[in-house]
C-alpha cells in the first residue's frame, strides 16, 4: 500500500477547551501528519494552546468565516490528502486512518453522520432536505452534504478554491462542485460526539437559505437545466391549467394563458443557451488541466 502524506485542516474559533485534546490526539494516532490550525480571529487563547500541543496555526486579523479558514488551509497545505474536521471535538482522530483507506480509488471520502449524530430533529430534518436537493442535482446519491468531516485529493481541492464561500457553506459547494465535475466519492459512516464545549454556531434559517441558494447557484452553473426544465414544465401547466379554465368558463383563449406558454418556452430557451455555455466553460477547464499537467510533466524531465 502506497504510503500517504496527508495535511489535517482544523478550522477553530473560540476553541480553547477543546483544540488541544484533538491535536494530542491526531499527533498520537499519526505524528508524520502535518496538522494546520486556522484560528479564524478568536478571541480566547485558541492559537496558544493550539501552538503549545504542536500544531502549524495561522491566524486571521479577525473572524471571516469558517469556509475563508478552510481556504487559507486548502492553500497553506503540504500534503496529498486533505483531511477536514471540525474544532468542537464531534469527529473523532480515530476516523481519519479509516478515511484514508479509500484512496487513491476515491477522489473525495465523506464522514456519514448517524440519524442520532444529528445536532437537532429540525437540522436532521433540513440536512434530509438538502440530501434530496443534492441528489437530484448531481445524479448521486448525496446521504450527508453538509458534513464537515471529510478528505479529499489536494489538487482536487485547491480547484474548487474559487467557489468556496467564506460561511458554513463550504461543505456544500465542494460536494456538489466534486459530484458535477464526474469525481468520485465514498460516504463512510461515521459517530459524531456531543460538542466538548460551547454551542453550535450554525443558525437554522439563515444558514439553511444559504445552503439552499448555493444548491441552486451551483445547479445552475454546472447543469442549467436540471434548474430550468422544471420551472418551464411548471409555467406551461399553469398555462394549460389556465386556459382549460377559462375555455370552460369563458370559452376563450386569455392573456393569462399566452403568458404563461411564452414564459414557459422563453425559460426553456434560457435553459438551452446556459447548457451550451456550461459545457464550453467545463471543455475549456479540462483542456487547461490537460495543458498544465503537460507542462509540469515536460518540467519534471527537463530536471
Amino acid at each position: 500500500m502506497m504510503k500517504i502524506e496527508a495535511s489535517i485542516i482544523i478550522p477553530a474559533y473560540n476553541e480553547m477547551h477543546s483544540i488541544g485534546a484533538i491535536i494530542a490526539e491526531i499527533k498520537r494516532l499519526h505524528p508524520d501528519f502535518e496538522i494546520l490550525i486556522i484560528n479564524d480571529g478568536s478571541t480566547d487563547d485558541t492559537a496558544r494552546v493550539a501552538n503549545d500541543a504542536g500544531a502549524v496555526v495561522y491566524s486571521h486579523p479577525y473572524n471571516i468565516g469558517n469556509g475563508a479558514a478552510v481556504k487559507t488551509g486548502i492553500r497553506n497545505a503540504k500534503g496529498d490528502i486533505l483531511v477536514f474536521m471540525d474544532a468542537d471535538g464531534q469527529h473523532q482522530p480515530g476516523d481519519i486512518s479509516r478515511m484514508l483507506e479509500y484512496f487513491p480509488d476515491y477522489d473525495m471520502v465523506v464522514g456519514e453522520r448517524k440519524k442520532g449524530g444529528q445536532a437537532s430533529i429540525d437540522r436532521a430534518i433540513g440536512n434530509r432536505v438538502y440530501n434530496w436537493l443534492a441528489s437530484y442535482v448531481t445524479k448521486f446519491p448525496v446521504k450527508d452534504l453538509t458534513s464537515g468531516f471529510r478528505a479529499i485529493k489536494a489538487e482536487i481541492a485547491r480547484s474548487y478554491i474559487y467557489l468556496l464561500p467564506n460561511t458554513y457553506s463550504y461543505p456544500t459547494t465542494i460536494t456538489l462542485g466534486v459530484l458535477r465535475d464526474g469525481q468520485s466519492v465514498r460516504y463512510m459512516a461515521i459517530s459524531a460526539l456531543k460538542r466538548r464545549s460551547g454551542k453550535s454556531r450554525i443558525r437554522l434559517f439563515s444558514d439553511g437559505v444559504r445552503f439552499l441558494m448555493i444548491i441552486i447557484k451551483i445547479c445552475t452553473l454546472y447543469s442549467p437545466l436540471r434548474v430550468f426544465l422544471p420551472v418551464s414544465c411548471l409555467m406551461f401547466s399553469l398555462g394549460l391549467m389556465r386556459y382549460f379554465y377559462s375555455y370552460m368558463t369563458e370559452g376563450r383563449f386569455t392573456n393569462m394563458s399566452a403568458l404563461l406558454f411564452i414564459s414557459s418556452v422563453i425559460i426553456f430557451m434560457m435553459g438551452l443557451v446556459s447548457e451550451q455555455i456550461c459545457q464550453m466553460r467545463f471543455e475549456r477547464r479540462v483542456s487547461d488541466r490537460r495543458v498544465k499537467k503537460y507542462n509540469n510533466k515536460n518540467c519534471l524531465s527537463d530536471n
